[in-house]
């Protein structure tokens, strides 16, 4: 044999060993790899002990063998509670060292490489909206999202009652860990309203003659019921009703007198007497001032244009007799009555009820 072809079975021999004790030190050495090609989406409903977390990665083709995953945690010395539930995203070909160390347990309570989820809820109108909404984004469930809400506990925690909660909350998309609870969601939104009303918002409520942030909300609140389309009309409805308030008017907002009926009058355009008569707190029409709080969740948009309303002199207003959305304003209670006179025809004409 030549001393060529020997020095090439030498070089190819070393190679062969080489390789071979990589993947000894891969496997073994702490640096074994997952086997998923793609990254992989796991939602952990609740915490799970060490063998049955290996057994889900296996089933999800993370791993191929469960004893990768078990040996790694119990080297470190983790034990069944060591992990944490949530949203987890694992990419393709994470040390197993990563893995594992990415579902234990960090100073915050969360995972490690535990990600937050977006929690929206722009469209709620209720507490229970609110609720129904959160619980398709995080672990807590409606009820108890609602229940603690209106606990007495809470309620004194956060310094409101029960008609001025809605007030806490912003609606908005955040970012959450999906295994929050009820509580944690609370105290998130909170640690939110109070960013919100900074100094500088405080002081725009004091100078429209407000004390509180849920008076504010509560004003938007109407302002919001009564235009929900036409955005530059927030401003002018918000300083209309500070008139209103200022000259000692009642307010007589018809979404007030709306909400007493708790969705009985939704879809329903031509109000008549006979819903206004009813005798409820929020009924704006038979009680002066704001009512005890807001009557739905106002966007922070709206609260804004409440702190910063328009320059004018305006004390009434009537939907505009076409499909604007729009109104007309104006100081003059006899020219309020032409323009309600006319919006009513306009009721009748189009075969509106």
């Amino acid at each position: 044999m030549s001393r060529k072809v020997i020095i090439g079975l030498v070089i190819v021999v070393g190679v062969l060993a080489f390789w071979k004790r990589y993947e000894i030190i891969q496997f073994f050495g702490g640096a074994a790899r997952t086997s998923n090609v793609l990254e992989v989406k796991l939602l952990l409903e609740k915490d799970y002990s060490i063998d049955s977390l290996a057994a889900i990665l296996v089933s999800q083709n993370v791993i191929k063998k469960a004893s990768l995953f078990i040996d790694e945690a119990k080297k470190h010395g983790l034990k069944d509670d060591s992990f944490d539930a949530g949203k987890y995203i694992i990419l393709s070909g994470t040390k197993i060292k990563s893995l594992v160390s990415g579902f234990t347990k960090g100073e915050n309570g969360h995972g490690r490489n535990e990600v937050k989820v977006n929690v929206l809820f722009n469209r709620c109108a209720t507490i229970e909206d609110i609720g129904s909404n959160i619980s398709k984004c995080i672990q807590a469930d409606s009820v108890s999202i609602v229940d603690l809400i209106y606990n007495d506990k809470t309620l004194s925690k956060y310094q409101f009652n029960s008609a001025q909660i809605p007030a806490l909350f912003l609606p908005g998309t955040y970012e959450m860990y999906y295994d929050t609870d009820a509580e944690a969601f609370i105290a998130f939104m909170a640690e939110k309203f109070k960013e919100f009303w900074n100094a500088e918002r405080l002081s725009k409520l004091e100078a429209i003659g407000f004390k509180y942030p849920s008076q504010a909300t509560t004003l938007a609140s109407i302002v919001y019921s009564e235009q929900s389309k036409v955005a530059a009309e927030w401003p002018i409805i918000a300083k209309l009703y500070l008139n209103r308030l200022n000259d000692g008017m009642k307010l007589q907002s018809d979404p007030t007198f709306k909400f007493c009926w708790e969705g009985q009058l939704n879809g329903v355009n031509r109000l008549l007497s006979k819903h206004r008569d009813i005798d409820c707190p929020y009924n704006t029409y038979k009680y002066a001032g704001l009512p005890p709080g807001p009557i739905c969740i106002t966007p922070s948009k709206v609260i804004d244009a409440v702190l910063e309303p328009s320059k004018v002199d305006y004390l009434f207003m009537c939907a505009k007799p076409d499909f604007s959305g729009g109104h007309s304003f104006t100081k003059s209670g006899s020219e309020h009555v032409k323009n309600a006179s006319v919006y009513q025809k306009w009721l009748s004409d189009q075969k509106i009820n």
